[in-house]
């Protein structure tokens, strides 16, 4: 019988982005495809203990597998999950009777045309604009129309047959093209309006509000900067880019990722310029190995190793190699089909080589919170160190600063289970020369096991410091300053080369110096945990540094001024729409390049 689905374990690592998640039995079968806002939240939910609906109940429990795949933003993931439940048809879905699911845009023809939602066959003489991924997406963008452009949206037969103006008239949602009261060049402007916002060419819409908005502000008209406002809000949030959707030809998508601790490829298929789906690979490497290579052993046996495999016309790739060459060649001998790999690729493209890197980044970071691996690594150290039984509970500290400014030193705690992250620790450090890291570690070591000697707080059996022969000696003088029981310190040092897997480590002193193999558990545990230390060291020290720089969140970013943080914040509408904007999204803004697009992105998403 198989274990049950490690959901605590799972979650830990699950990321809190958009996207569409994978529902496995045992034997491998899709049982449901799901999107989410926030894939963490969303799946959390499933593994309530209490108040679950029956047909949730008994699908949680024959879910032995769950894969994730992370999108830009919702609209991406919606319609990846109906792409995915009309291929595969899982037994838990609501399935559609027929394929008519995304709703379009309708403009009719005509002195006077209309516009409306549309489902169904296009046998209607007129213009259709969509897919779009629901009909509230359409009600949105039609309602924002009717509030600025005032085009008629009522049915034929009712603009037929009236001989006065209706309540849409009376509330400003019409010109009354049914009575006369606009002409049909007026008219006719309003609708090309419309159709570039529907093309998506809106940035002059945009500007305008914008200009509007600041102009009522100026004016102290308050409330109408608040309905322009909320109009740009509404605009950017159905412009959403519909990059599943957006691209053409036959490509796999092919990213691979390293870590301490293993690898994972992640692959995307693309037919016909629709993304029908993704799958993760986990090569077993050595972390010596670079990414190049990686790659180039898993599409040789990929493409090369299943003749009947589905051949692309093009694969797009995150990292190069010398040998892709003869690797094309190869491929184009065995199936007789040309083939092209990609490495510098420019719009869906890129979105899509993007997006094949991130849930490489991701799939890997669940894998290695799997318990059985962790368990394996903890086991390894245990025999490394020569202890007993695995250890229950390794600290390690780091410490991070700019040029000595705003230094904090970080607690990271893992055990047998993982990352155990109630008990990490941050501490501000205050009163040392800048730059001092010997100091600051001392500082934050004796702040930490004071408590210990006062019979507070968990005594951890190892206690890691990232650094080399100096941080391990300063740990030692702090743990016997505050008659610490013996526990095992053990430094790790980069190395002369400074590359991972090549790590010097120092057990307890200086005089115990050794190395471990590149795939080693016990190393790659070690890496793991002393990553996961960098990591919230210089989470911490950004924010400390951050807080006394900066009002405004956007003020972190350099290139930003008043002036263009100003006409950013227009262009969205406020801060919390353009935090809800993708990189590309905020790139189209004036003034913005895509590098400066992707810092202002990292920086609002930071942790």
């Amino acid at each position: 019988m198989s274990a049950p689905f490690d959901s605590s374990a799972f979650l830990a690592t699950c990321s809190g982005r958009p996207g569409v998640y994978r529902m496995f039995d045992a034997d491998a079968r899709l049982l449901y495809v799901g999107k989410a806002k926030n894939l963490k939240k969303r799946l959390s939910s499933y593994f309530r203990k209490t108040g679950q609906a029956p047909k949730t109940a008994a699908l949680v429990a024959r879910i032995a597998q769950i894969e994730t795949t992370i999108t830009a933003n919702e609209t991406e993931a919606l319609l990846l999950e109906q792409t995915l439940i009309k291929e595969w048809r899982p037994p838990y879905n609501i399935l559609l009777r027929d394929d008519k699911s995304y709703p379009y845009v309708f403009l009719s023809d005509g002195d006077f045309p209309r516009l409306g939602i549309h489902r169904g066959a296009k046998k209607a003489k007129g213009r259709y604009f969509g897919p779009y991924p629901s009909a509230l997406a359409i009600r949105e963008s039609l309602s924002l129309l009717q509030k600025t452009f005032l085009v008629r949206q009522c049915e034929d037969s009712y603009y037929r047959n009236r001989t006065r103006p209706c309540l849409q008239y009376q509330i400003k949602r019409c010109k009354g093209p049914c009575v006369g009261l606009v002409s049909p060049e007026e008219y006719a402007e309003d609708v090309r309006h419309s159709v570039m916002f529907l093309e998506g060419r809106s940035n002059a819409l945009s500007e305008e509000l914008s200009a509007s908005m600041e102009k009522a502000s100026m004016a102290l008209e308050f409330e109408r900067a608040a309905e322009l406002r909320d109009q740009i809000a509404m605009l950017r949030r159905v412009q959403d880019q519909q990059s599943m959707e957006g691209g053409s030809g036959d490509v796999d998508v092919v990213a691979v990722m390293l870590t301490p601790g293993g690898a994972c490829v992640h692959l995307i298929s693309v037919r016909g310029g629709r993304v029908l789906g993704s799958k993760n690979f986990f090569p077993q490497v050595a972390i010596e190995e670079e990414g190049g290579d990686v790659l180039m052993a898993f599409l040789a046996q990929y493409y090369l190793g299943n003749v009947e495999r589905d051949l692309p016309s093009e694969l797009i790739v995150n990292v190069q190699h010398e040998d892709f060459a003869t690797l094309v060649e190869a491929i184009e001998s065995l199936r007789g089909r040309s083939l092209s790999i990609s490495l510098r690729v420019r719009g869906t493209r890129a979105r899509w080589q993007q997006l094949a890197v991130t849930n490489a980044e991701q799939a890997l970071a669940a894998r290695l919170a799997n318990r059985q691996h962790l368990a394996e690594r903890f086991e390894a150290l245990a025999a490394v160190l020569e202890m007993d039984e695995p250890p229950q509970r390794m600290e390690c500290f780091d410490i991070s600063h700019s040029s000595g400014e705003a230094t904090v030193a970080s607690c990271v705690v893992f055990g047998p289970e993982g990352p155990l992250k109630s008990d990490y620790r941050r501490f501000n450090i205050e009163g040392v020369t800048p730059g001092d890291d010997y100091a600051a570690m001392h500082q934050a070591l004796t702040r930490r096991f004071s408590k210990i000697k006062d019979g507070e707080g968990k005594l951890p059996d190892v206690l890691l410091v990232d650094g080399g022969k100096g941080q391990l000696a300063m740990a030692r003088e702090v743990l016997q300053e505050l008659a610490v029981p013996d526990l095992i310190l053990l430094g790790v040092a980069k190395g002369t080369t400074r590359k991972p897997g090549l790590e010097v480590l120092y057990l307890n002193d200086a005089e115990h110096e050794f190395t471990l193999p590149g795939n080693s558990p016990a190393l790659h545990l070690i890496q793991q945990i002393r990553d996961e230390s960098h990591r919230f060291a210089i989470t911490g020290h950004r924010a400390r540094r951050g807080k006394t720089r900066r009002t405004s969140t956007l003020e972190e970013v350099a290139g930003i001024g008043p002036k263009r943080r100003r006409e950013l914040l227009n262009h969205f509408g406020g801060l919390q729409e353009l935090s809800r904007a993708s990189a590309e999204e905020i790139a189209k803004a004036p003034g913005i390049s895509k590098k400066l697009a992707e810092l202002i992105y990292d920086t609002l998403h930071s942790e």
